[in-house]
């Protein structure tokens, strides 16, 4: 594991992450894969945390009793000599620790102080319990990954707890520290998971707004009932992913299903939904899914095959771009993003 920070445009600032777990860790690496020195305060006797070592990479770790005055003496040291703190615990608790925002006002006015949680430091809910699929299901984006007599489904942690959490901590973070070069004065930083869901849905609620959205899904491509925007079972048991939204695409698509008599000027019509589904769900079945990565992959049609996480790092495209890199154990983790065209 790397222990000093990487070069990068975030060369210089020095954050301290307070050990936890998905989010906060997540934001630190993101910082620390571009050259930010993040030390992460861990608690004695503390296990390797279930998430694994695989949110650790570029930082240091150092181990401090909370609980004594002089680990306790330690910590406050630590934080006054960085730019910013980044912490994901319900709220109260940095405060009964004594490491509160209001500790540090009058000693270290410029810290930048990044808090992440659920539901955020106000509000009815603000002290409840909660895990990535209930911060997305009060926005309402839960709703829109249904399909007809399925329940709402949606991948693990990478919605509210990496999106809505993590990424939005992250740039509130920057945003406070450049106010911070100017103003010498640092900030609290409320990153609250469904508020960033919130915000990641922008153009659904725009969409909506605008009358482009209906929450039919028959009346709704992106809703799992159109023939050119879903995920389709192959002949393995395996699946695809096509996306032919625009006109152009759909022709193609329909041209190298070999679906010819279907007119592609009439995409839209809702009626014809369901029989071309079933024509293009038939087609899709009579072939695996790598049969159909020879025949799709690389064209206009929109594709790509539904990979597992063992399979990903694998592919061609990731292994052009360098997108997973491995560990000394052999264990493939995403790389650093985005990419700079220099250090």
């Amino acid at each position: 594991m790397q222990a000093t920070p990487a070069a990068g445009p975030l060369t210089g600032l020095r954050v301290i992450e307070m050990a936890g777990l998905g989010p906060c860790p997540l934001a630190g690496m993101l910082l620390a894969d571009h050259g930010a020195d993040v030390l992460v305060i861990e608690r004695p006797g503390a296990p390797v945390l279930d998430t694994g070592t695989g949110l650790e990479r570029g930082k240091r770790r150092v181990t401090l009793d909370l609980k004594t005055p002089a680990g306790l003496a330690e910590a406050r040291r630590l934080i006054e000599g960085a730019d910013a703190l980044i912490e994901g615990f319900r709220p109260g608790v940095m405060e009964r620790l004594g490491l509160g925002p209001e500790h540090f006002a009058a000693r270290h006015p410029r810290l930048v102080y990044g808090r992440v949680t659920g539901w955020g430091q106000s509000g009815p809910l603000a002290q409840a319990a909660g895990h990535d699929i209930n911060y997305v299901a009060l926005t309402g984006v839960l709703s829109v990954a249904g399909r007809e007599g399925v329940a709402p489904s949606i991948p693990a942690t990478l919605i509210a707890d990496m999106g809505g959490g993590a990424m939005l901590l992250a740039f509130g973070l920057m945003a406070a520290l450049w106010e911070a070069r100017h103003s010498g004065r640092g900030r609290v930083v409320d990153a609250a998971m469904v508020d960033g869901v919130g915000l990641l849905s922008s153009l659904l609620y725009s969409l909506r707004a605008a009358g482009r959205w209906s929450d039919d899904p028959a009346q709704n491509y992106f809703l799992h009932r159109s023939p050119f925007y879903d995920c389709f079972e192959c002949a393995d048991g395996r699946f695809v992913s096509l996306g032919a939204l625009e006109p152009q695409f759909y022709a193609e698509l329909l041209q190298r299903l070999g679906l010819t008599d279907v007119d592609p000027a009439v995409q839209h019509d809702r009626s014809q939904w369901p029989a071309l589904r079933e024509r293009v769900a038939a087609r899709i079945r009579a072939k695996t899914r790598d049969d159909w990565v020879v025949l799709l992959e690389g064209t206009d049609v929109c594709f790509a095959p539904v990979l597992t996480l063992a399979e990903a790092p694998l592919h061609p495209h990731a292994q052009a771009r360098g997108s997973f890199v491995q560990t000394t154990d052999g264990h493939w983790q995403p790389a650093a993003a985005p990419r700079f065209s220099r250090p």
